[in-house]
């Protein structure tokens, strides 16, 4: 039998045999044992090892599947209202030459580390002809017939590389920090993406732009008695439809108006009240005395002669007259951290068309109840059920957002602050504007209009929310709010690619409220149909301003 043993176990064989008296030139079952001893303990490092090992390898497996989804389902899908993103990346032999793209490069930073300098200069030839093969190639259809050649290539090269330089340390290691340059790299276009679409959501299309001023020159031209719109009579007979409109973009208002009277059963029972301001006050009316909407009623005003509308009434007006208000707007070299405020800084914010909300009962005093609507809507369905909706005593008739914690009050409020945790409830949920039922003559008792001025009184310096209608609103209507079913109101189609399609058709208004109007060219291409067959497309004018 011969038995092999190491030095170490050698010696402390003959010292115990030494103890024992023993001659330590025989090979008794001691040394066995020892020996057995020895090759246990060798047994189990080399498990540890091993597991080690797998570890590490896992490690590098997650980590190429990591860079495998970043590359396909984040960088490849920056722009995720086009209808082409819609769908995740299928095709297989561009994400092949792309995942051996990535592990050339970590072979070749290898090899310029070990100095490996003929096989680093072979892995950036390779590198170059797959980045050739590959192009701008976003489908296995747009790739070159030579492609499957320089695969199979970059494949052998692989291999020969990884004879020579794998090491699962250096690879996860490298991987590790492509992950990490990826990753910055995303958010860098997260941000940039974030800043462009707020920059195109104050954006006038030229089309819209040349619509109004035509409109605008011709409306002028008129003579006076040409200006008129008939069925005046109509305008405060309470027993009629009524809907209130503020907007300064005549396409989007004109989509509003022939959306609800095509899908009104009673046409000639519905009265449309508009408001403007002064530079598209003429494109409006002008655009409606051409295109009239059938036998309902209409009638345009202008925001800026409203003379009761003034800086010592109105909290808000002066406020957006103050000189920290320019300052945060206008001054050019003016900082923004995040793109939260740079949303707020939109020019809508400015608009007093958008703060005319809270003073419908000054602009229409004989009127009892209205219904009001964002120009960035659609009408699907006949609206008249609103009217006989029982809002129990309550101001406002809508749809509420909130799911889980989405949509609740301390989303839109600074509960820091002692008069916001003390009045309202940070889970109390949120609501939205687009569609809603007023009832003026429960406004009036009370005072809805005072609690609004007392809450932006409070708020001269935007402690207790920042710009904006919706939490003001949310405060004003606290307790006063009636919901309604979802189905009369869907929100979302302005930044939400997700909407069932479903709840889109049954829904009796659709609503685009975010950055991605349906006119403007970010629009989301799957929902830009509901909006578009609302749209005159063979109108003189729009075809004039190449709207189609």
């Amino acid at each position: 039998m011969s038995v092999h043993l190491t030095k170490r176990t050698k010696f402390l064989v003959r010292v115990r045999l030494s103890n024992k008296g023993t001659d330590t030139n025989e090979l008794p079952t001691e040394w066995l044992h020892l020996k057995l001893r020895d090759k246990r303990r060798e047994n189990r490092a080399a498990d540890l090892v091993k597991n080690d090992n797998n570890v590490i390898i896992k490690l590098e497996n997650a980590a190429i599947e990591r860079s495998k989804s970043v590359d396909s389902a984040v960088l490849g899908k920056y722009s995720i209202w086009r209808k082409e993103n819609d769908n995740e990346n299928i095709d297989t032999t561009i994400r092949l030459v792309r995942d051996q793209m990535i592990m050339a490069r970590v072979y070749m930073s290898i090899a310029t580390m070990k100095n490996k300098t003929q096989l680093a200069h072979e892995l950036q030839s390779q590198l170059k002809e797959s980045q050739r093969a590959l192009g701008d190639a976003t489908a296995d259809a747009d790739l070159n017939h030579s492609v499957a050649e320089k695969i199979k290539a970059m494949g052998q090269l692989l291999s020969k590389a990884k004879e020579q330089l794998y090491d699962c340390k250096l690879v996860t290691g490298k991987l590790r920090a492509m992950l990490q340059s990826a990753d910055e790299q995303v958010r860098s276009l997260k941000k940039q993406s974030m800043f462009l679409s707020q920059i195109a959501a104050k954006t006038i299309p030229n089309g819209i732009h040349c619509l109004s001023l035509r409109l605008t020159i011709d409306y002028y031209l008129l003579p006076l008695e040409k200006r008129v719109f008939p069925r005046r009579e109509n305008l405060e007979n309470p027993d009629l439809y009524h809907y209130a409109l503020f907007s300064d973009n005549v396409l989007a208002a004109s989509v509003v108006v022939n959306s609800t009277i095509k899908n009104a059963k009673e046409p000639e029972k519905h009265v449309f009240h508009l408001v403007s301001d002064k530079l598209n006050f003429g494109a409006m009316n002008m655009w409606f005395l051409l295109n009239p909407p059938g036998k309902a009623t209409i009638h345009v005003e202008n925001v800026d002669e409203f003379k009761w509308l003034n800086s010592s009434y109105c909290p808000v007006l002066r406020q957006l007259e103050s000189a920290a208000m320019k300052e945060y707007y206008f001054k050019s070299d003016h900082q923004t951290t995040g793109s939260s405020n740079l949303k707020y800084r939109n020019p809508k914010y400015l608009s007093m068309l958008n703060h005319l909300r809270f003073y419908l009962p000054q602009v229409y005093p004989k009127l009892n109840k209205i219904l009001f609507l964002d120009d960035d809507i659609v009408v699907q369905k006949d609206l008249t059920g609103l009217w006989k909706v029982d809002l129990n005593g309550k101001v406002n008739g809508a749809v509420e957002t909130c799911g889980e914690s989405f949509h609740r009050f301390d989303k839109y409020l600074n509960f820091s602050n002692p008069h916001i945790a003390r009045n309202f409830d940070p889970n109390a949920c949120g609501w939205a504007y687009g569609m809603n039922m007023f009832d003026l003559d429960v406004w009036k008792k009370k005072d809805i209009t005072g609690i609004y001025h007392k809450w932006q009184n409070m708020n001269e310096d935007w402690v207790l929310w920042k710009l904006g209608t919706l939490p003001p609103g949310l405060m004003t209507f606290y307790g006063l709010t009636h919901p309604l079913d979802k189905s009369w109101h869907v929100l979302g189609l302005g930044y939400n690619p997700s909407i069932d399609k479903r709840d889109i058709e049954k829904a009796a208004v659709i609503h685009y409220n975010g950055n991605m109007k349906p006119w403007l060219e970010l629009a989301m291409t799957k929902y830009r149909s509901y909006w578009v067959k609302y749209i005159k497309f063979d109108h003189p004018y729009v075809r004039g301003c190449k709207l189609g």
